[in-house]
């Protein structure tokens, strides 16, 4: 037996601890299943005593380890490296504070995220970073990742509303980063711990902003023929200065799968796109800005504009699009769910030459993405079983990432780097930004030791 697995039982109860095969096969992924490596060990610590203890543990003998919430990332962001042992937050699921008069409240990291917007819809709140896995993500998970969703167009990331953090740096110690949403006073270490990946500690504790529900939303589905006019309707949107809590947007493929799945939504599967398009505000505002975006939206082509009846069709129209990622499971075994930011003026060019892309190495691609802010999500379904299509789907990954930032975009907008996009960070940082970077996380954890292997190239890296 592992001495190492003996002590973490000792210091858990030896049902929190896995270390048989067929009990690690199940973290030995995230959602992307392209990256797998099997952990040493899994442990399930319930408090933040627990989580320090297991780091300090860990810490002492130079053993790796990371963080883990309900493994939905996208980025190979959990994938152990050789030898680390996870640290599964799943069981630290409490909302431990709710205050309204201040608008916040204090969870746990293994909270999923729409419970604690059902928590306190009665009292007529939520809390807005809404991913598309938000019935399973985790919030530390979402904090780990700075994550978006459809209505962070409007609303902002999860950095945007988080206040403070209590974190278990990689030697152990508890520090608590940002406060209750009063002005803090030195450095911003909680908006540098926000986006880290799970490489500088593991938040044991989050100060949330809840926001009051608006008084007034409605929610249209608009359909074209192109994607160009599709398109170039986001881009109008937001040039006549209204900006919709979300505008969504699905190719003909995408259609197609949702409408043909447990998901289906009305959406007319003889489009070449729809969007999904959002208001929300003060009555008269929303009832202004509809009335502009359906006109918008029939100048720049679009066959019918739906605008939801109730909040049952409104649900539907939303089931669709955030269930569509599951729906694409009908085309193969797995799916990899790129994920890069451009211009939105771009989006007509860099879409058809996606397309391009897929076809020349033989793949498929559906696209559903955050239109608003430029964020795709192009998705190319493979078989992981079979090497030469792996490589194809790795190659054509490579080639729309270089387009992106040819474009003047970004390599993620919200997914993270992990394991999946680190060989790409060169494409938009320079050595010395790389070592920059690895300087920072230095000071978090000097000895690497925490969610080792990610975001950066090490190897191109003198200050590693």
């Amino acid at each position: 037996m592992d001495p190492v697995i003996e002590q973490l039982r000792h210091l858990l109860d030896p049902d929190r601890v896995l270390s048989e095969p067929d009990e690690l096969i199940v973290y030995e992924s995230d959602a992307v299943t392209y990256h797998k490596r099997r952990p040493r060990a899994v442990v399930f610590p319930e408090s933040r005593e627990e989580v320090a203890a297991v780091v300090r543990f860990l810490s002492e003998r130079g053993i790796p380890f990371l963080p883990r919430g309900a493994g939905t990332g996208l980025s190979g962001g959990a994938v152990p490296s050789p030898e680390s042992v996870i640290i599964e937050l799943a069981r630290m699921n409490r909302i431990l504070e709710i205050d309204y008069e201040n608008q916040r409240a204090v969870v746990e990291p293994g909270v999923i995220n729409v419970h604690l917007s059902q928590a306190v819809a009665d009292a007529g709140y939520f809390y807005a970073p809404d991913p598309s896995s938000q019935t399973a993500c985790t919030i530390g998970g979402n904090v780990a990742e700075n994550s978006g969703g459809p209505h962070c167009l409007k609303y902002g990331m999860t950095t945007n509303h988080i206040l403070g953090l209590e974190v278990v740096l990689p030697d152990g110690e508890i520090v608590q980063l940002g406060g209750d949403g009063a002005d803090a006073l030195g450095y911003d270490l909680r908006g540098l711990f926000i986006g880290s990946e799970g490489m500088f500690g593991i938040a044991t504790r989050i100060t949330v902003r809840l926001l009051r529900c608006p008084p007034t939303v409605e929610t249209l589905l608009a359909d074209f023929m192109t994607i160009e006019a599709a398109t170039h309707t986001v881009s109008e949107i937001i040039a006549a200065g209204i900006i919709p809590a979300a505008l969504e947007m699905m190719d003909k493929a995408t259609i197609g799968l949702v409408e043909a799945s447990i998901f289906a939504a009305g959406y007319p599967t003889d489009a070449a796109a729809v969007l999904i398009i959002e208001l929300d505000g003060l009555e008269p505002a929303v009832v202004r800005d509809v009335a502009r975006v359906i006109d918008i939206c029939r100048a720049h082509g679009a066959r019918e504009v739906r605008v939801a009846q109730n909040e049952t069709e409104r649900a539907r129209f939303w089931a669709g699009r955030k269930g569509a990622f599951g729906a694409m499971g009908r085309l193969s075994p797995d799916l990899m769910i790129q994920d890069a930011v451009i211009p939105r003026s771009k989006l007509p060019r860099v879409l058809s030459q996606i397309y391009r892309i897929a076809e020349h190495y033989g793949l498929q691609v559906a696209n559903v993405f955050h239109a608003g802010d430029g964020n795709l999500h192009p998705n190319i379904p493979y078989d992981g079983r079979d090497p030469e299509m792996l490589e194809r789907v790795k190659r054509a990954s490579r080639e729309i990432m270089e387009l992106c930032v040819r474009e003047g975009g970004s390599i993620t907008g919200e997914h993270g780097v992990g394991l999946d996009k680190i060989d790409y960070m060169p494409l938009i940082f320079s050595d010395a930004d790389l070592e920059a970077m690895v300087r920072v996380r230095r000071c978090f954890d000097p000895r690497g030791l925490c969610n080792p292997g990610k975001v950066i190239p090490i190897r191109r890296c003198r200050a590693f």
